[in-house]
């Protein structure tokens, strides 16, 4: 199972930005894709997953309102639409598929992860 992770970048703040994760290597099935972050000093947070058949979106409460996740099934892939980015924004973003039973919020129920894209908001 391989994530790709992209789209980060440097951005003013009340910009925004597209990530983007592509999956491959196996199906999932109905399996949740998730994305979290980390700042640095600070602990991973839940920022938005969706699954890959049912079209659920969930949330954390720093993405809601501002930022959407979507998913192209062609494609494989999920994307992160980050709208009115604020510096508290700043993070590595990573893209994750849940694989256990748990809840979407906890990073722990997520197996396979990508290797992050840098997303720097500046004030």
């Amino acid at each position: 199972v391989q994530l790709q992770a992209s789209g980060g970048g440097l951005v003013q703040a009340g910009g925004s930005l597209r990530l983007s994760c592509v999956a491959s290597g196996r199906t999932f099935g109905d399996h949740a894709m998730g994305w979290f972050r980390q700042a640095p000093g600070k602990e991973r947070e839940f920022v938005a997953a969706i699954r890959w058949i049912s079209d659920s979106p969930y949330y954390g409460d720093s993405a809601k309102g501002r930022f959407t996740i979507a998913r192209d099934n062609a494609k494989n892939t999920v994307y992160l639409h980050m709208n009115s980015l604020k510096p508290e924004d700043t993070a590595i973003y990573y893209c994750a598929v849940h694989t256990g039973v748990g809840r979407l919020q906890d990073s722990s129920e997520y197996a396979y992860w990508g290797q992050g894209t840098q997303v720097t908001v500046s004030s």
